[in-house]
């Protein structure tokens, strides 16, 4: 029993020291198309790098760290540093391309301009849905993949019912005891504020870089810092004029790191 007192305190300093390391990765990125000038972005220690055009890149990085890789032609994506990362000191990701699908166009006969002549002319036939063969449905909005894995781990569920007897959700004490309901709520958090995120750089991006001037190089950047304060998703998910003022809060808080940044 003693030893193992004896032995705790070094495993614990070891581990600690892992967890600090940090290392320059070299990386890969490899697409299905042009591989120059992605960016790459530590969001824990809001260091970047931008990719060449064979797809390389080089930025410092620990153990868990969270980097992000985005451009205009490709899905957004976000890799978690291993511990191989670090010992091989290396990362490759794939990049999708990001498509935006059009709706599917028929081609039908012209319209007379007669309303009562093009109904009772139309082929068209109601969508059969749930109501009509008496059986119940969703209809609110569809669930991610993520929002998915949470429901089937028993995220939103009670682990005990009363009723006339007791009942356990094993399924949820299972997967809150191995921290996998932890894990997924995380992901759906974090998901929910990636998308949050892509709608305020789509519509307000262009009127805030007007009055709030910044390097186009340095947007993305400014864009996660915000994103990594607490308060993101509670300040910018109720308007558009109360993201304007959190945004410009930001910008203020961000340049004044930068000029401490310059100093070191």
């Amino acid at each position: 029993m003693s030893k193992k007192i004896k032995i705790l305190p070094f495993f614990i300093i070891f581990t600690t020291f892992l967890l600090a390391q940090k290392v320059t990765l070299k990386g890969n990125v490899v697409a299905a198309e042009d591989l120059e000038n992605i960016h790459v972005l530590n969001k824990t220690s809001f260091t970047n790098a931008t990719t060449d055009s064979l797809g390389l890149f080089k930025i410092s990085a620990k153990l868990n760290d969270t980097i992000v890789f985005s451009s205009v032609q490709y899905q957004i994506l976000v890799k978690v540093v291993t511990q191989e990362n670090i010992e091989k000191k290396s990362i490759t990701v794939n990049l999708d391309v990001y498509t935006n699908a059009l709706d599917e166009v028929f081609l039908t006969k012209p319209l007379s301009g007669n309303l009562n002549d093009d109904v009772s002319t139309s082929k068209a036939k109601a969508t059969l849905n749930f109501y009509d063969v008496g059986i119940p449905g969703y209809t609110g909005k569809p669930l991610t993949q993520n929002e998915n894995r949470l429901n089937e781990a028993g995220g939103n569920e009670k682990t005990i019912a009363i009723g006339l007897g007791a009942a356990v959700n094993f399924n949820k004490l299972l997967n809150q005891i191995t921290g996998r309901t932890k894990r997924l709520k995380e992901r759906v958090r974090l998901e929910s504020n990636d998308v949050l995120l892509a709608r305020i750089k789509s519509e307000l991006s262009e009127s805030f870089f007007k009055t709030h001037p910044l390097p186009i190089l340095k947007r993305e950047e400014f864009f996660y810092f915000c994103q990594e304060d607490s308060a993101f998703s509670q300040q910018c998910s109720k308007s558009n004029l109360q993201a304007l003022q959190f945004l410009s809060d930001k910008y203020y808080q961000y340049l004044s790191n930068i000029e401490v940044t310059k100093q070191d």
